[in-house]
């Protein structure tokens, strides 16, 4: 378990670097960004970003052997008014603006997607609806593409609920105008045997609120990669997350929040439960905190709790710092499993150790679930925390 570190203000931590013990930053270890995919070789699995992953199990995404297929994946979007959807080619300008690829399966479905979609909230907008994105998934190898942008002091709330079975691989951009405030809640309920893979890329404007809420339970290999970058002063951004990792599951979630503008915040809380034979559950939180962001305030957290033997954690915190002038900076990093004092104390007052246990593991997710912020979609994730811990039983 990594210990949490905090730097308060005024700390002279210029150039130092405070990380877990066995970690290696990997914002300084991956390959320059890039749209091409020869720029980054083929990985084999002892790279640093990929040396948790089993290659051998994203069918082809991360060599170039999978091949886009009629039936991929079927993309619906329901949009409330004061909303712009389109579907535009691969020369429009709004693609790649919030971030560019920074491994080869991001490349890979940059350079192969076909058509794209593109949502635009109107400046000024504050829209009474979530915007509702579906990707279902329909048996074959898809590369995707979605832009969400919003104009200056817009707020939205948008749900991309993945469904089905597909190979997919993915970049999703999120571009905040001034003042803007965006709400994202992106759902991996996928069937058992879907591959995922996907670089998410947030550039926040000026005094801009991004809140981003990844939920995963489905699939056989799901890898997000959420990025965050500021474009201009005063923005905030929160990334939480929250998965339940089965038996045979492979969930990797890999964070960069790049503090490149000055007094902009982040926070970072990701929780996950794990269970059954072989559930590997991946969790890395870099944060960079460059020479010239000055004033930033920043934290990460990731807690897991692991219900049954022959589960694996990865959890890596990275706080890399250049300047010495920060309003704070910390990380911790926990794994464990139940509390037996709790168990224990519900126990003792008549209640079955059966339910005393979903109980704790409710109460686990409770405060990342109420993020979410509507309750039909709170409703759903924790009638699907409930079947997974029916299947513990």
């Amino acid at each position: 378990m990594a210990e949490a570190q905090y730097i308060p203000a005024g700390s002279t931590t210029a150039g130092s670097i405070a990380v877990a013990a066995e970690s290696t930053v990997a914002t300084r270890m991956s390959a320059p960004p890039s749209f091409d995919v020869a720029d980054f070789p083929v990985p084999h699995g002892r790279e640093e970003e990929w040396r948790f992953t089993p290659l051998e199990r994203l069918r082809g995404l991360h060599d170039g052997t999978a091949v886009a297929t009629g039936g991929g994946v079927k993309v619906d979007i329901e949009a409330p008014e004061g909303v712009t959807v389109e579907t535009v080619g691969r020369d429009d300008e709004r693609l790649g603006r919030a971030g560019t690829p920074v491994d080869r399966v991001a490349a890979q479905a940059y350079s192969s997607f076909e058509k794209a979609s593109v949502v635009t909230v109107a400046k000024d907008a504050v829209l009474a609806e979530p915007i509702r994105i579906a990707v279902h998934g329909r048996g074959g190898v898809a590369f995707g593409h979605q832009v969400i942008e919003l104009g200056a002091f817009a707020e939205a709330v948008v749900v991309i609920d993945h469904t089905g079975d597909a190979v997919l691989a993915a970049n999703v951009d999120y571009v905040l105008g001034d003042g803007a405030k965006l709400t994202v809640v992106s759902v991996q309920d996928w069937d058992e045997k879907a591959v995922h893979v996907a670089q998410h890329n947030a550039l926040v404007g000026r005094d801009a609120s991004f809140k981003s809420v990844v939920v995963t339970f489905g699939g056989d290999v799901v890898r997000i990669h959420p990025r965050v970058a500021y474009a201009a002063p005063g923005g905030e951004a929160e990334l939480f997350g929250l998965y339940f990792t089965d038996a045979g599951q492979h969930q990797e979630h890999r964070l960069l929040v790049d503090h490149n503008t000055p007094h902009c915040k982040s926070n970072v809380a990701y929780k996950g439960a794990l269970q059954g034979q072989d559930a590997h559950a991946v969790w890395i939180g870099d944060v960079l905190i460059q020479a010239a962001a000055e004033g930033t305030d920043t934290y990460e957290l990731n807690r897991n709790l692991v219900l049954t033997d022959g589960a694996r954690v990865d959890s890596v915190p990275n706080l890399e710092i250049e300047t010495g002038e920060i309003a704070g900076a910390g990380h911790a990093s926990a794994t464990g499993r139940f509390d037996d004092e709790q168990l224990f104390y519900l126990m003792s007052r008549g209640i079955p150790e059966t339910e005393a246990r979903r109980l704790v593991v409710r109460g686990f997710f409770a405060e990342l679930v109420q993020q979410i912020g509507l309750p039909d979609v709170q409703e759903r994730l924790l009638a699907k925390i409930e079947a997974e811990l029916e299947a513990s039983v």
